[in-house]
């Protein structure tokens, strides 16, 4: 029998498969949170991607962490849904947050934080999490993020805050009007994973001290939320995992050092420190 694991984000999922031989595959599909997705169209997707090269009645554990699976309702949805795509097997679903404190921590102590598509934090003590300042998504939180930082680039566009060289790459590159960002936002799912497809337009102009600032002042907002009111923020190492952070590493090591805090992993996903933890397991 087989083991999956699953790290699923807002935009999308890194599986991997353990055989029993102890080799690993792997495949990926689109991302899900049980606030705001449609479990549907998650479950479809999985069964297209994985039945191809898995038999769904070989897979004996699924071990899902995922975004939003923070209460009984939500974790009941993604099981449910798991059990019906893989008939014979055990779930263990839980929040993301747990994944990134696995990968990135391992068995010590630490603060583990994701910078994705959303943002989240957590102190954790080696074994579970023992605090978590709750992420608001992104209509009222989710500082540091993606789809948070494709939100204030918006609104400096359609508040004439961009600086001209500025609007005029945006211009050439989106053609955006205001009633097509507003159906995209308001009337249609995966608004989060839209707000986020903005940030390569910040990565791409990252050296320019407007984007700079854009970046460096979400990144405060974050830590100063999210991490520094944790007992142990001065003296515990800050590990990152998510997209946002790893590729914008070198604005969030400036952030971190001028809030006299330390440095610890920034990787791009948690899924390979995941498949460790769980061979060793």
């Amino acid at each position: 029998m087989k083991k999956l694991i699953a790290d699923s984000g807002a935009t999308k999922t890194d599986w991997r498969i353990l055989h029993e031989d102890g080799s690993i595959g792997q495949a990926k599909t689109i991302g899900y949170n049980p606030f705001y997705s449609e479990v549907n169209y998650f479950q479809h997707d999985i069964e297209t991607q994985l039945y191809s090269i898995i038999d769904k009645y070989e897979v004996s554990d699924v071990y899902y962490y995922g975004a939003g699976c923070s209460n009984e309702k939500n974790i009941k949805i993604v099981s449910d849904m798991l059990k019906e795509t893989f008939p014979k097997t055990d779930t263990h679903v839980t929040h993301d947050l747990l994944a990134a404190a696995r990968s990135l921590c391992g068995h010590e102590a630490g603060i583990a934080c994701i910078l994705g598509t959303g943002s989240n934090s957590c102190l954790y003590d080696g074994s579970s999490i023992v605090r978590n300042i709750p992420s608001l998504a992104y209509v009222l939180g989710d500082f540091g993020s993606g789809s948070t930082m494709g939100k204030e680039l918006l609104s400096s566009y359609f508040h004439k805050q961009l600086p001209s060289e500025l609007r005029t790459k945006f211009d050439n590159r989106f053609h955006l009007d205001r009633e097509e960002m507003l159906q995209r936002i308001y009337k249609k799912p995966m608004a989060a994973t839209y707000l986020a497809s903005f940030s390569k337009f910040l990565y791409d102009n990252r050296d320019h001290s407007f984007i700079h600032n854009l970046i460096a002042s979400q990144f405060k907002k974050f830590l100063s939320h999210y991490v520094v009111p944790y007992k142990g923020s001065d003296s515990l190492k800050i590990n990152f995992t998510g997209a946002v952070a790893f590729h914008y590493n070198a604005i969030l090591r400036e952030v971190v050092d001028e809030l006299a805090l330390t440095v610890g992993i920034i990787s791009e996903t948690p899924i390979a420190g995941l498949t460790l933890y769980h061979q060793r397991a």
